[in-house]
Order: C-alpha cells, then structure tokens, then sequence
C-alpha cells in the first residue's frame, strides 16, 4: 500500500533540477543514500513509478527529493514540474544499497549523486566529513548540483570535471584512469559509485585496474 504524502514546498535549485518536500508518514523510516519509487497522485500516473533518493536526513521532519526532471522525455520528471503545493505523491517503502562504510572516495555523475547528498549531510551533521572526497562529472558548470553546498561541507575534496564546458576553473574531460590516479590518495578507501550505466562500467573498470576490489566499491549494482 503506497504511502500518500502532500507536498509541502517545490521549486527549481538548477535549470533542471527540482528539489520537492513533503509530508513524513508516521514510522517512515530510510538511512541516507536510500531511495524509493515515487508516482503521483494524478488520473493515469499512478502507476507510473520512478525511483527518487531521499536528500534530507532520516530525522527531519519531513521527506525532501532532489529530482533532474527531463522535459524532452515526455514522462513522470517532466510531470513533476506542474505539481505545485498541496499536491500528492505517492511512495513506497525505502530502498537502496548505497550506504556509509567509512572514509573514502565518491564518484558522481550529474545525478546521479543525489544518494551522496543525503550522505554527505549526515556526515556533516555528525562532524564526520573527515577524510571523504567527491568527484562529480557534469557537463557544464550549470548542471553541478548544490554546488555551494558541497564546497562548504568538502572545500578542497570537492572536485569537478566538466565534458561538454572549457572552463579556468575546472578540468575538462570524464573521469577516467589519469583523473582517478590524480585524486586517489587511498587505495584502501571505499569508492562510492552512482551515475548513468556507461559511467558506471567505465569507472568500474578504471578502479579495477588501479588495483582497487570490488569490495571496496558500494553501488546499487556493479558489473
């Protein structure tokens, strides 16, 4: 049985990124980095699921998403942004294997670092950002998600690479064997991964042959 929940507030933090608050159900319950699947209360989308990451912490009062909406896809994202407040979405239980196990290095790409907010939020809340580092690949310095945010919470462990933008401030290229071996002070941290599927494999396979296990990556899957 889906959990109905009113949003509370909603509005654009990028060009194509929402963030939406809602209503926390009675005894809903999620550690940072998990997600659900989310559709909205609305005649023939209610079985239109997607999964969303929970970017608020598990004790907040209430459930905050920070959603890239995709207008030329024609579907739930783009639906999203004419959900105004006190509209309904309607959730599933909370899941997800993307979960803190210690200092280490997280990978991200566009959005797919929506599991890190909530992590790298907890840390901070907790005074634990100690020894953690974020490279995160967009294309353009526009779509860099809470960019402020995570300067302040990680200032020198905060490294961006842009594909698609020349910039002074920033690398170009993807994260690939020269970008990891520049950034990874310890091949026996965790290495944290989430980003579209080719992303995915190619960093997968990067790591792998610097040496880096399997066991230390923490996906929701890995190839």
């Amino acid at each position: 049985m889906p959990h109905k929940v009113k949003i509370q507030e909603i509005g654009f933090i990028t060009h194509n990124v929402l963030r939406i608050q809602t209503q926390r159900p009675a005894d809903y319950n999620f550690e940072p980095g998990q997600a659900t699947e989310v559709a909205l209360d609305k005649e023939g989308w209610r079985e239109e699921k997607r999964p969303f990451t929970f970017t608020g912490l598990p004790d907040d009062g209430f459930l905050q998403f920070t959603i890239k909406v995709y207008p030329d896809h024609n579907g739930v994202t783009d639906m999203l942004q004419t959900l105004e407040q006190g509209d309904h979405l309607l959730l599933d239980d909370a899941w997800g294997a993307i979960s803190y196990q210690g200092p280490g290095v997280f990978l991200a790409g566009g959005a797919g670092v929506t599991p890190f907010i909530a992590i790298f939020r907890y840390l901070a809340q907790k005074n634990q950002l100690e020894g953690n580092r974020l490279l995160f690949a967009n294309k353009r310095e526009r779509d860099i998600i809470m960019q402020a945010e995570f300067e302040k919470w990680l200032g020198k462990d905060f490294i961006n690479i842009l594909s698609d933008e020349q910039s002074s401030k920033f690398p170009h290229g993807h994260i690939d064997t020269d970008f990891l071996k520049e950034h990874i002070t310890d091949k026996d941290a965790k290495f944290y991964l989430c980003g579209p599927p080719p992303m995915m494999k190619s960093v997968q396979k990067d790591l792998e042959s610097l040496g880096i296990s399997k066991d230390q990556m923490v996906a929701e899957e890995l190839s």
